[in-house]
């Protein structure tokens, strides 16, 4: 690759990698602050209730997931493209493997069941 070409990938990965990472940041916050205030306003309104609890929940998992997606996407980039190296590829896998399990993890405690189980609609 040539040197001007290389400094233009460069530049459009880091600008990937920080929106993304802004993006995955972001829904997680959005997601937590509608959340919480959509919650509360029905805990004002109809008092407490498991049902709301579980909601709640349910709705804290849905953001944590797609804003987990938009944070391993910006790692991948930031391995793939810009620090390709052994050790870098090695933390990718970790990161990859903790958020996957996470994911794996809020999957189930949102749906009840392992994702493979699911009854078929």
């Amino acid at each position: 690759m040539t040197a001007g070409f290389y400094d233009v990938v460069l530049t459009v990965a880091q600008w990937s990698i920080f929106t993304l990472e802004l993006l995955g940041i972001g829904i997680i916050m959005l997601f937590s602050l509608y959340a919480t205030f959509y919650n509360l306003n029905l805990l004002i309104k109809k008092g407490t209730s498991e049902e709301l609890f579980h909601s709640y929940r349910l709705q804290l998992a849905r953001g944590i997931l797609l804003g987990l997606e938009f944070l391993v996407a910006a790692d991948i980039i930031k391995t793939v493209a810009v620090e390709l190296t052994f050790a870098s590829v090695g933390m990718l896998a970790v990161i990859v493997l903790i958020r996957t399990f996470l994911s794996f993890a809020i999957e189930m405690e949102m749906t009840g069941c392992r994702p493979w189980q699911k009854q078929q609609k």
